[in-house]
C-alpha cells in the first residue's frame, strides 16, 4: 500500500535542495572544506515515493550527487523521512527522541543502521520536521500483502528462511547488549507514564484508548487484556535496556541472509529486551495465523526462538507470556487506528481494505486465552531456563 506524495514534487526537491545546500554536513559534505562556501555542488534528483511505504510517516527518496575530491561527481542517495502529517497513528510526538536514538546508534555503535546525516524540527522547511538519512538498498519482508505469501522470503529454501530469521535475532539482540546509560539515551524512557517497563508501556497505551478508537466487538477483551496484564506483572529483574519498539522483519533491510540495517525508531522506549521479543513473534503471528495464512516452512517456532535469543542474550526469558500478550493488546489499538485512517483517507478501495482491526482482535482474544491457561497449569509457555 503506497501512501501518496503529501506535497508538490518540484517544490518538494526545491527546498530539500535548499536546505542540503544550507547545511555542509548534510550527507557527509565536505565540500565546503573550510572555506566558506556551504554546499558546492549539490544536485538534487526527482524525489519519488518508496512502494508500500506505511503511515506512520513519510519517506522520500532523494537522488543526489555532489562534487567531491578533484571534481568528481559522486552519487549520494538519501532518504528523507517526515513526522507525520497527514496520517496520525500515534497520540504523540516523538520525533526528535527518535531522531536522537537514530543519530546516536549510527555514530556510537555497531548496530546496523542507517547513516544519519542529519535532521530538522523546524516544520516551515517542508511543512514537517524530517530527518535525512543514507539510503540502503535490499528487500524488506512485507506487510500487506504478509512475506509469508509473496516477497523474496518465498523463493528462499525453508534452511535459507531460518537465516534469515536467525540473523533478524542476531541484529536484535545488538540493540539489547547496549547499555543505554553509557550511550546517553536515557531519554529514550517516558517517565511521564510511569516507572521503566512493562508497566510503563501498558499505561502508554491505556491513557490513549480513546485515540485509537477499537469498535464495539473488541472493546471487551481490550479491558480484559488490560486487566490480566495489571493482575500479573513481570518480574524485571534484569538490566533496563533499550528497546527497538516496533521489533519485526518487515523493519529490516536484508541483502541476501544478511540485516544490512534496522529501521524506525516511532515505537523506542527502556525496559526488558523481552518487550521486542514479544513484539516480534507476535506480529510473524498477526501476519501468519492472524490474517489465515500457512507460516513459511522452516521459520523456527516461538520456543525455539526464544530458545536462540536466551542464548544470543547469556540469559533465560522470563515471562514471555506477559509480553506476548502485552504486544497483542498494543499491535490490537495500533490496527484499529491503521484500518480507520485507511478507510477516512480512501487510501484503498472500500472492498479492499483488509480488516485488519478484526484480524488483530480475534488474535488478541486466543493469545489472552493461551495466556489465562497457561497462568492456571502454573507455567509460562515460552520461558527458557
Amino acid at each position: 500500500m503506497a501512501v501518496p506524495f503529501q506535497d508538490d514534487p518540484d517544490r518538494l526537491r526545491s527546498r530539500l535542495a535548499a536546505w542540503l545546500r544550507a547545511h555542509p554536513d548534510a550527507a557527509g559534505d565536505d565540500t565546503a572544506g573550510g572555506s566558506g562556501t556551504a554546499g558546492v555542488g549539490w544536485e538534487v534528483g526527482e524525489p519519488t515515493a518508496p512502494p508500500g511505504q506505511g503511515l506512520s510517516g513519510e519517506l522520500v527518496f532523494l537522488p543526489t550527487s555532489r562534487t567531491g575530491a578533484g571534481g568528481r561527481r559522486v552519487e549520494c542517495p538519501l532518504v528523507v523521512r517526515l513526522a507525520p502529517r497527514r496520517f496520525q497513528l500515534y497520540p504523540w510526538d516523538r520525533f526528535a527522541e527518535q531522531c536522537r536514538v537514530a543519530e546516536i546508534l549510527a555514530r556510537d555503535t555497531d548496530v546496523p543502521v542507517p547513516p544519519v546525516y542529519g535532521h530538522e524540527l523546524d516544520p516551515a522547511v517542508l511543512g514537517a520536521p524530517f530527518v535525512v538519512l543514507g539510503r540502503v538498498d535490499g528487500d524488506v519482508p512485507g506487510d500487506i500483502p504478509p512475506y509469508h505469501i509473496q516477497g523474496f522470503m518465498l523463493e528462499m529454501a525453508p534452511a535459507a528462511r531460518a537465516r534469515v530469521w536467525d540473523a533478524a535475532l542476531v541484529a536484535m539482540a545488538g540493540i539489547h547488549r547496549l547499555d543505554p546509560r553509557r550511550l546517553g539515551l536515557g531519554f529514550a524512557g517516558q517517565p511521564k507514564y510511569g516507572p521503566v517497563g512493562a508497566a510503563q508501556q501498558l499505561a502508554v497505551y491505556e491513557r490513549h484508548l480513546e485515540f485509537f478508537a477499537v469498535d464495539d466487538g473488541a472493546r471487551d477483551v481490550v479491558g480484559d487484556a488490560l486487566a490480566w496484564l495489571h493482575d500479573h506483572p513481570p518480574a524485571e529483574r534484569h538490566p533496563v535496556r533499550l528497546v527497538w519498539g516496533d521489533a519485526r522483519l518487515g523493519n529490516m533491510i536484508f541483502r541476501g541472509e544478511r540485516v544490512a540495517a534496522v529501521l524506525d525508531w516511532e515505537m523506542v522506549s527502556l525496559g526488558q529486551p523481552e518487550t521486542d521479543l514479544g513484539w516480534f513473534l507476535h506480529l510473524d503471528r498477526h501476519l501468519s495465523e492472524g490474517v489465515g495464512l500457512a507460516r513459511l516452512p522452516g521459520l523456527p517456532d516461538r520456543a525455539a526462538t526464544a530458545a536462540r535469543y536466551a542464548e544470543l542474550l547469556g540469559r533465560p526469558m522470563a515471562d514471555l507470556d506477559h509480553y506476548l500478550l502485552l504486544a497483542s493488546l498494543r499491535h490490537t489499538l495500533l490496527a484499529a487506528r491503521v484500518t480507520r485512517l485507511i478507510r477516512e483517507h480512501g487510501l484503498l478501495p472500500p472492498d479492499r481494505v483488509p480488516p485488519i482491526d478484526r484480524f488483530a482482535a480475534e488474535l488478541l482474544a486466543r493469545v489472552l486465552d493461551e495466556t489465562r491457561r497457561g497462568v492456571a497449569a502454573g507455567a509460562d509457555h515460552f520461558e527458557t531456563r
